[in-house]
């Protein structure tokens, strides 16, 4: 399994929802150090037993993040999902500067001013807006 440990976003969900759906699937983006991935390796499913799953998705640095495509390509490996009727939890982590932390407050204020800014996740990874759930949670800097 190439993620390290359990998600913020299902630790949430179970916290506040005080649920585990039916089907759940651990998706984890791998960036490579090379231009393109062919599609032959783009996914990996790894069945982790109870219906639940690790799903690893490598990108080149030139391939376009797409994971609802990615999740198509799972069917080739006995994992079949409809990215239209799968609901996407992701965590979302706003960044407070905090007085005192070691770092100068208005590098503190500058980062967490480009965090604020950074292009949304749902949007990057190409994740139709109707089917995200984002659970947020504050980060002291």
């Amino acid at each position: 399994m190439e993620g390290d440990g359990v998600p913020h976003a299902m630790l949430h969900n179970l916290l506040h929802n005080k649920v585990l759906h039916e089907r759940t699937v651990f998706l984890t983006v791998l960036n490579a150090d090379i231009p393109v991935i062919p599609e032959s390796q783009r996914v990996e499913v790894i069945e982790l037993g109870h219906d639940c799953y690790q799903v690893n998705v490598r990108y080149g640095f030139v391939d376009e993040r797409d994971i609802p495509q990615a999740l198509e390509l799972c069917k080739n490996k006995g994992l079949k999902l409809n990215p239209m009727e799968t609901s996407f939890f992701i965590a979302r982590q706003n960044v407070i500067p905090k007085v005192g932390s070691g770092m100068s407050l208005w590098r503190e204020t500058l980062f967490a001013i480009m965090s604020r800014n950074a292009r949304d996740a749902a949007d990057y990874f190409r994740i139709p807006p109707n089917r995200v759930i984002e659970l947020g949670t504050q980060v002291e800097i």
